[in-house]
């Protein structure tokens, strides 16, 4: 059976465009097919102070593979890219891979919430989603996406970029 999964992937350091490039090539050949992608987005970091700026871009992915394994492809992958992580906290980083929904599922394991736990406080995030699926409900609030973003309290700036070349 194919399942959809919603990813958030970004980073803030080094080559942005071509980690992002490298992380949907990964994410194809390690995860599933791309069935959608939204623009790539700039913002500011998000929880903490970075005076580089992030580039994010929401794929919708399909896959056969369980939320567990989808995980832990997306963990080797930031490895693969050069995501060195610090426990607990939020930091600068080549490339961050992010499960935001699958399928319309609530899934609350130690070490995986979907949907995201943040998703409806982050503007970064909602604003690529809302893009490529607006009426997509919520499967906890039970909100579209549209609805998340105009609710959002976050409004730190989000700038679509206008040509991201391959």
């Amino acid at each position: 059976m194919k399942n959809s999964i919603y990813l958030l992937i970004g980073g803030n350091l080094e080559d942005r465009r071509k980690l992002i490039n490298l992380a949907q090539k990964e994410i194809q050949k390690e995860i599933g097919r791309i069935q959608k992608e939204s623009s790539v987005y700039e913002t500011a970091a998000w929880g903490f102070e970075s005076e580089n700026n992030f580039l994010n871009q929401v794929l919708i992915i399909s896959t056969e593979f369980s939320p567990t394994q989808v995980l832990e492809k997306c963990l080797k992958i930031e490895s693969q890219l050069g995501r060195i992580r610090k426990s607990g906290q939020y930091a600068s980083r080549t490339i961050d891979i992010d499960i935001l929904f699958y399928n319309d599922e609530i899934i609350d394991l130690l070490d995986l919430k979907i949907p995201h736990i943040q998703l409806h406080n982050r503007r970064f995030t909602l604003e690529p989603l809302v893009e490529i699926a607006p009426d997509f409900i919520h499967p906890v609030m039970k909100k579209t996406m549209k609805e998340l973003l105009q609710d959002c309290c976050d409004h730190s700036e989000v700038k679509k970029l206008k040509r991201f070349p391959m």
